[in-house]
């Protein structure tokens, strides 16, 4: 049975711990290296970016999730994770993990009192348009050559995958539409049908 782990240093981990399971999956929440070993993917929620990567160091996280996904280990990264995981944050000197090659922009759509829902267009999803919810959301200002945008925002990009990892600036966790979460399962089902051929 595929376990999906949900980074639980800070953030809205409650909700995608439902959301996976309401989509089919087991979720666990991930706090350390053990719980890391323990699961098949990584989901890592909202939160505060720069918190994160720090707390991320100060438990000896880091170089275990880089082999990991390295590795081939499905991660997810949601609003602050899409931060995490990319390769840089515009105008700042900000630690991530460099897991995705996109550029992204911090606060980029506003502050807290900016937040909006959008309904957007993702082929990938198949079906009507996905409503997303953006709070203190990045967007993408540059996506490498082996980056596939996977959905926009008035022209800039809010989905992107590369490989094994898959990014949203928006809040799948948030709405009723599971679809999002069972894209990143069907990720992690081809992952391991690969590993296992």
């Amino acid at each position: 049975m595929t376990k999906v782990g949900v980074l639980a240093l800070q953030g809205d981990v409650a909700e995608h711990l439902a959301a996976l399971e309401r989509a089919g999956a087991p979720a666990f929440p991930v706090k350390n290296v053990a719980g890391l070993a323990a699961v098949d993917a990584l989901v890592v929620p909202g939160g505060e970016s720069t918190t994160v990567m720090k707390l991320l160091e100060r438990g000896g996280l880091v170089e275990p999730l880089l082999e990991r996904v390295e590795g081939g280990m499905p991660l997810w990264g949601t609003c602050m994770g899409m931060i995490v995981a990319a390769r840089k944050v515009a105008d700042l000197d900000q630690p991530t993990l460099g897991l995705i090659d996109i550029t992204v922009r911090r606060n980029a759509f506003g502050r807290q009192n900016e937040s909006a829902e959008v309904d957007l267009r993702i082929p990938a999803l198949g079906g009507p348009p996905f409503h997303a919810i953006f709070i203190r959301a990045p967007w993408i200002e540059r996506c490498g050559p082996n980056v596939e945008l996977l959905a926009e925002r008035d022209g800039r990009g809010v989905m992107v995958r590369e490989h094994n990892v898959l990014a949203t600036s928006f809040h799948p966790e948030l709405s009723g539409d599971r679809r999002v979460h069972r894209y990143f399962l069907d990720m992690i089902a081809r992952h391991q049908g690969g590993r296992a051929a």
